[in-house]
């Protein structure tokens, strides 16, 4: 059985939101709160927005972190909505939200950055490493199934190819470019390069985009938006099965996006599948992107670094959850020849927030 999630273009609104003032929530708030996603009383998803709408008002301890993973089933959106908290309780002032005027600005150059990096982005060819495990759905529990090493090539022009190099460290003689992996089996996933960045920030989309805090990515400080889009116009689709057994749905979308306060490029994008049809085998679909910066012929670009996609999957009456954590490397011109060295029979590192 295969699984793919294809992104497609973005059609929100904009606009800025006012922000409630509520108090910060008290270690035993909080606490009795963990336990009640234990019991299943509150749910992982309220305790989230709970904690990046209000903050909390005591310092955060190793015993608080520990208790957080045990109750909240090791979650790692529940675990850097926590760690978030803590920096805007030590540092409230340089975690202020900009005001109104600033938030046009940043976006308005956010814009123009953007789609003017993806006209100026060239052709080259990178290496995708690509770890891919599965769990129960809910648990975190993530068991390794295989390694891929998979050589992509891009076009200016949007167009991407794939081509499977290595299967847990075994070369693949005689592969041949396609437009995914899909001879591999199991999860796969594309579009991870300019389409996403430029169809939220195209002017004619009337993207939305809500502040809802700031961040630290790799030393930068960001702001950090979320955006959302109905199913009739994000046009996100995802797959299940293959050949002529293969379903897709057409979703909406909603996610979250950082920008950087100086240099105003993003450096993370997470989005989620919204209005997923009733029945479909796939009932969730979310994928994480961190960009960094890279040199291609002597040119520096912001291109993936990593990718985190995880599907989760209804079979038999149970659900299962997929992952392909994928890290981008050895970006280089076009037409240069992707070569399997040592580094790729290491596990895949994870970006850590």
């Amino acid at each position: 059985m295969r699984f793919a999630i294809l992104f497609s273009f973005l059609f929100i609104a904009f606009c800025v939101p006012a922000f409630a003032q509520e108090k910060p929530l008290t270690q035993a708030e909080y606490v009795q709160l963990l336990y009640g996603v234990e019991k299943r009383s509150v749910s992982k998803e309220d305790l989230v927005d709970t904690l990046r709408r209000r903050g909390i008002a005591f310092t955060l301890t190793d015993g608080i972190r520990g208790l957080t993973r045990s109750k909240g089933a090791n979650n790692d959106e529940l675990k850097r909505a926590l760690e978030e908290a803590e920096r805007r309780r030590r540092d409230p002032v340089g975690t202020k939200l900009p005001s109104e005027l600033e938030v046009t600005g940043i976006i308005d150059k956010t814009r123009r950055k953007t789609l003017s990096a993806v006209e100026e982005m060239p052709d080259f060819v990178v290496k995708q490493q690509i770890q891919r495990s599965a769990s129960y759905a809910g648990t975190g529990n993530f068991r390794n199934q295989d390694k891929l090493v998979v050589g992509v090539s891009y076009r200016a022009s949007g167009e991407e190819s794939y081509k499977l190099l290595s299967i847990n460290g075994a070369i693949q003689a005689n592969a041949e470019s396609k437009r995914n992996y899909e001879e591999a089996g199991g999860t796969s996933s594309t579009g991870e390069f300019v389409t996403m960045l430029a169809t939220i920030f195209k002017e004619e989309n009337d993207a939305e985009f809500t502040p809802v805090q700031t961040d630290i990515v790799r030393g930068r400080n960001t702001v950090l938006f979320e955006f959302g889009v109905e199913r009739d116009k994000a046009k996100q689709r995802i797959i299940s099965g293959s050949g002529g057994l293969a379903q897709s749905a057409t979703t909406g979308m909603k996610g979250r996006i950082w920008i950087d306060r100086s240099d105003f490029r993003v450096l993370r994008v997470e989005s989620e599948a919204t209005e997923i049809p009733e029945g479909f085998p796939i009932t969730g679909a979310r994928r994480t992107i961190d960009y960094d910066w890279t040199m291609i012929s002597e040119e520096k670009y912001l291109l993936p670094l990593v990718s985190d996609v995880r599907l989760t999957i209804r079979e038999s009456g149970r659900s299962f959850e997929t992952r392909n954590l994928i890290r981008f490397t050895n970006y280089q011109k076009f037409g240069t020849d992707i070569i399997i060295g040592p580094e790729d029979s290491e596990p895949v590192k994870e970006e850590k927030p």
